[in-house]
């Protein structure tokens, strides 16, 4: 091919850059050409008072990480801080940063034997703050358990995936690995507080690694092979048949239990009537001390009425339970045999009775008996 003719070079192709992967050599002492630092350099953290026990037993082992770096530490019980700083023996201008790194991963639970590779070149760290993400605090709890998972086998699918180091606490989360995987630990942790499960995340890493070692795919897009998860947005003829199909379902329900079929405009006729008035306002706690007159009442008063009402209510409580303990020991009624005298008045009102009795039925027969001798007495006097 001669020099005059052009390479054809695909226009997708044309603005990208050659991307190589270069190799981070470590910062040796005779790589700083300037000698020791002009100014000092140091950071302090706050670590909550749970962690002053650990920290007090490791101090030591981080003193000699930071020592080989020519970094200077102090852990302040008293006031609950951590300091690193620089000395004449520090070589690598960045190492100060890394060693606030440190500090701060170990007041974030981070264990020391973890915390001190962060020293290296190749690792970096991110403190997610997730406190001030969901309001409701049951939720924030639900939601920062979904990053953990079952047996904490989510985080193990993140730390795999990643090949970083997840520490979920309190109300942030710690993450150490490569500055490429930080950003996809933090796009997961952040979406799965706005309610958007890890697992898609995740499904959406494992393809990617799968399609990295195509050599072919490397140039190429990979929108198609990857999943696009969206919300199913329902048309109104949809929605219209989905209600439809409720309806049959209720209508044939109900003819089953002998009741009668319903139209769609007896559920809409069921609905409440839409009135732009808002209900009427419910009185203050407030207003109601003003209406009793409880609100001018002084304090000492105030504690008086309100031990006095608990007292009455205590005292009913009592009385309550008094009377339920007392109903176990009341003698059932029972049928006792009658005595002498209530045998004999009982004889009395009998006999009494039947004497009545007796001369009310010879009353009657007398008076029957006048009344048929007047009726003779008139037909002998009509035949005479």
């Amino acid at each position: 091919m001669s020099n005059d003719e052009e390479v054809a070079v695909s226009k997708n192709k044309s603005h990208r850059k050659d991307k190589r992967i270069w190799k981070i050599d470590p910062f040796l002492p005779a790589d700083n050409k300037a000698g020791t630092f002009a100014e000092e350099s140091s950071f302090a953290t706050l670590f909550p008072k749970y962690r002053e026990k650990y920290l007090r037993e490791v101090w030591s082992a981080v003193t000699r990480a930071l020592e080989t770096q020519g970094i200077a530490c102090t852990l302040d019980l008293v006031h609950g801080s951590m300091s690193v700083r620089t000395t004449r023996k520090t070589y690598d201008p960045y190492i100060i940063l890394k060693a606030r790194d440190l500090i701060k991963l170990l007041a974030r639970g981070v264990a020391v034997t973890q915390a001190v590779k962060i020293l290296n070149d190749d690792i970096s760290s991110d403190i997610i703050k997730i406190g001030n993400l969901v309001r409701n605090k049951e939720r924030f709890v639900k939601r920062r358990q979904r990053i953990i998972g079952p047996d904490g086998s989510t985080l193990k699918a993140i730390e795999l995936l990643t090949q970083c180091y997840v520490l979920v606490q309190g109300s942030t989360v710690s993450v150490m690995g490569p500055h490429k995987s930080l950003k996809e630990v933090r796009r997961i942790v952040l979406d799965c507080m706005k309610n958007i499960h890890p697992i898609y995340r995740i499904k959406e890493l494992m393809i990617r690694r799968e399609l990295a070692k195509d050599p072919k795919l490397a140039t190429e897009s990979w929108d198609r092979f990857l999943p696009k998860f969206r919300k199913n947005h329902l048309k109104t003829s949809e929605k219209t048949a989905k209600k439809n199909e409720r309806l049959e379902t209720k209508n044939a329900s109900r003819k089953a239990a002998g009741l009668p079929e319903e139209s769609l405009a007896d559920v809409a006729a069921k609905k409440k009537v839409y009135t732009p008035f808002p209900p009427t306002q419910l009185p203050r706690k407030v207003d109601l001390q003003l209406e009793s007159g409880e609100y001018f009442l002084k304090k000492h008063e105030k504690d008086a009425r309100e031990s006095a009402q608990r007292k009455q209510k205590q005292a009913e409580t009592t009385e309550k339970r008094r009377a339920g303990r007392a109903e176990a020991f009341v003698a059932p009624e029972e049928d006792a045999a009658p005595t002498v005298e209530e045998k004999r008045k009982r004889k009395r009102n009998d006999m009494e009775l039947e004497t009545a009795q007796k001369e009310e039925q010879v009353k009657g027969t007398k008076k029957s008996k006048k009344k048929t001798k007047s009726k003779h007495e008139v037909e002998e006097e009509e035949v005479s």
